[in-house]
């Protein structure tokens, strides 16, 4: 995955976390009874330039958990896998 770190800029490469459907008691929960959407980062690009052209490197880095907005992103398949695109503005 390094190798396209280069070409993605300021956007950062996630995988989805699916939160867990049963507590550790063994309690079911509905399926939306989790409104956060947390992902792994898998790739991060070297970040953007400013105004006076300085790079300001990214915030994150791979291996870090996040937290994902609701909507958004652009969905792709790498290696019989789905992952989302994010620019780096709308992940916390």
């Amino acid at each position: 995955m390094s190798s396209i770190t280069a070409r993605i800029f300021n956007r950062v490469l996630v995988e989805k976390i699916v939160p867990s459907s049963k507590t550790n008691a063994g309690i079911l929960l509905p399926g939306k009874s989790s409104k956060l959407n947390f992902g792994k980062v898998i790739a991060v690009g070297p970040g953007f330039h400013s105004k006076n052209g300085k790079l300001i490197p990214m915030a994150v880095k791979e291996g870090d958990t996040v937290l994902l907005p609701e909507y958004g992103g652009t969905e792709v398949k790498l290696d019989n896998k789905e992952y989302v695109f994010f620019m780096i503005c709308f992940i916390y």
